[in-house]
């Protein structure tokens, strides 16, 4: 019916309510407890069960059953708990989106024409616009080289976890980098989680190298932004946030050039 709840959002709505009590600031669950309600309710389970709960973690809105339980100024997400556990968690709420009054940068498009022909507008056209055109070393001022797309890899206390693209990086002092990038498209949303997650990925699987997360999201007009993020006392906060606009060299003129070029004038 085309009323009836997604089965996602019926699922987790049960999942939450079953351990939920007024005042709790969050609790652990498992991955039995999908296939326990799917069968209370009826519902046919995923193929995948995992993907209930990463839909809510990566791509979709909690639905408003469970963000109505939370205090102002605060949200609950979902955080990886250990293997095949998660916990609901009441934390205060952090919104990361692209600012619309931040001022377009143009970077002269390196991106092969024969890649730009069979791309498609998601996650891995970011990630190969932002690796021809050096958009990570642009943004970060270091020298930076792509390790691993599409890490997947298994953390001590927080189990399995996912990251889009893994760069390393060096400066002119020979400081090590790692920059774990998050990907974005469309209407997807730039979670909380996976940035904690990316911090807690450069701790364990990279000790001598200072991890700084990274988000890429497509905005209007192909433009992308890109975030880096530190943790404070307050929980994962943008540091810093540029715009860059992938244009054909004719595009970008001697005036522009000379605009950015005072930008660095005392």
């Amino acid at each position: 019916m085309a009323n009836e709840k997604n089965r996602y959002v019926q699922l987790i709505e049960s999942i939450f309510l079953k351990y939920y009590y007024e005042g709790s600031m969050g609790f652990t669950f498992k991955r039995e407890d999908i296939v326990e309600m799917a069968d209370k309710l009826g519902i046919e389970l995923p193929k995948n069960l995992g993907d209930v709960v990463y839909s809510f973690r990566y791509r979709a809105q909690l639905p408003t059953v469970i963000t109505e339980k939370a205090p102002e100024g605060y949200e609950w997400i979902i955080r990886p708990a250990g293997r095949s556990q998660y916990k609901f968690v009441l934390t205060k709420e952090a919104t990361f989106t692209p600012n619309p009054n931040l001022a377009k940068v143009k970077i002269p498009d390196a991106t092969p024409g024969i890649v730009s022909k069979y791309s498609f507008d998601d996650e891995q056209a970011l990630l190969a616009k932002i690796r021809y055109n050096r958009l990570i070393d642009i943004f970060t001022g270091v020298t930076c080289y792509s390790l691993q797309n599409h890490l997947r890899t298994t953390l001590i206390e927080l189990g399995q976890v996912e990251t889009d693209e893994i760069y390393v990086g060096i400066d002119k002092q020979g400081v090590h980098y790692v920059f774990p990038v998050q990907a974005k498209s469309g209407t997807d949303k730039i979670g909380v989680v996976q940035i904690e997650q990316d911090f807690a990925v450069c701790a364990e699987k990279f000790p001598n190298a200072i991890g700084r997360p990274i988000a890429a999201q497509f905005t209007e007009d192909d433009t992308i932004a890109l975030f880096e993020f530190v943790l404070t006392e307050e929980g994962v906060r943008v540091f810093s946030e540029k715009h860059y606009r992938l244009v054909s060299p004719d595009n970008l003129s001697d005036k522009e050039i000379e605009e950015y070029r005072q930008r660095l004038s005392p």
